[in-house]
């Protein structure tokens, strides 16, 4: 009898891509195999044929010669549709992984059953002074630790895991259905290869107990928000006596009610008054290195002047580098004025002239010229 077409067989055209032919293969397999068909001779061989067709056509050199010879290519000798090869199967492997592997409970676990612990997080918020000195801290965390009454075997005092009479302790066991084998995780040990007869009451089993613990953390200089700490060992212990994970600290830093961030440099905006920006003076600001420095102010400053400060920001982690402090300026207009002190002003705004305010006399010289120049155009 003639065979059919390895295109008809997967329900796809001539010109289906590879992910076409992949995905097709994987709905069709997921019906027709014998696992979930047993006894049904006719879903053998429609899975057969799904085989055979999805081994050609997803290989590029097979599929040029399908496609221009039909299946004469692969007659008298040439390289038909066999199933035992080594290379077809290995290049299959991720397809029945997706298609079965759930079958048998899940992935297979390290030998013994001993499966490593589970990382944690914890999130901490430190101030900017933290961050800029370094802080030792102690944290509680909720975690699971090694059952201490059966030290993380899961068997009670005396008694031992035994190898699972199902896979022999393998953890995976092979099912042979007709012409094709796969192999999946043991549904007796969940793929531990060990069952336990009488299981630690303390653990029930597990090998591990839910604990609060308290730890020690140093914080370096210089961190910054975001910055990830990990404590290696520190997470949940391990199912039966596996390896215990670890634990990853995320760092973010409060708001400062006067320092903004960018980096290592810290910003700062500071107000002073009319009169001292004019005739010049001095004020100070706290660092957090925790001294005061003083800022001085040249006569006439403007608002928005930047002073630095240098070597009064933060730390660099792991450096010896320091950022820089900026002040910026801004002036305050006075409030609540006296009849004096109006007068004053009066009198000033009177007597001033281009020198005085030179920045707002230019500008707006500047707009009349260019709206008379547009005016007269």
């Amino acid at each position: 009898m003639a065979k059919r077409d390895y295109y008809e067989i997967l329900g796809v055209v001539k010109t289906a891509s590879d992910a076409d032919l992949k995905a097709a293969f994987r709905k069709a397999a997921m019906v027709h195999h014998p696992d979930r068909n047993p006894g049904d001779k006719a879903a053998e061989v429609k899975f057969k044929e799904l085989n055979e067709a999805y081994q050609c056509l997803s290989d590029g050199q097979k599929r040029a010669a399908y496609d221009r010879f039909g299946h004469a290519a692969f007659e008298q000798g040439g390289q038909g549709g066999g199933f035992g090869a080594d290379g077809f199967a290995a290049s299959m492997a991720d397809i029945f992984d997706d298609l079965f592997g759930g079958l048998g409970g899940g992935r297979a676990r390290s030998s013994g059953g001993r499966e490593r612990g589970s990382d944690l997080r914890y999130n901490m918020e430190i101030t900017l002074e933290d961050a800029y000195r370094g802080k030792a801290a102690t944290i509680k965390t909720p975690t699971t630790v090694t059952c201490e009454a059966c030290s993380g075997s899961g068997a009670k005092a005396g008694a031992r895991p035994k190898p699972c009479a199902t896979c022999q302790g393998h953890g995976r066991v092979r099912a042979q259905q007709g012409f094709f084998a796969i192999e999946r995780t043991c549904p007796t040990c969940n793929g531990r290869g060990e069952v336990i007869d009488n299981p630690c009451t303390a653990c029930s089993g597990a090998g591990r107990v839910s604990r609060e613990r308290s730890l020690s953390v140093n914080i370096p200089q210089g961190v910054e928000d975001g910055t990830r700490i990990r404590l290696t060992g520190e997470g949940e212990a391990g199912m039966r006596g596996g390896p215990t994970g670890d634990l990853y600290i995320f760092l973010s830093i409060k708001p400062h009610p006067f320092f903004q961030r960018d980096g290592a440099d810290l910003y700062c905006q500071a107000p002073i008054s009319m009169v001292q920006a004019a005739l010049g003076g001095e004020f100070k600001v706290h660092t957090l290195d925790g001294e005061e420095s003083a800022i001085k102010v040249p006569e006439g400053t403007q608002a928005g002047k930047q002073f630095r400060l240098k070597g009064k920001g933060m730390p660099v982690l792991r450096s010896r580098d320091v950022g820089d402090l900026y002040i910026q300026v801004r002036i305050e207009t006075p409030q609540n004025l006296t009849r004096r002190q109006r007068e004053l002003l009066t009198e000033f705004e009177a007597e001033s002239s281009s020198k005085t305010h030179p920045e707002s006399n230019g500008f707006f010289a500047k707009m009349k010229e260019f709206f008379d120049n547009i005016g007269g155009a």
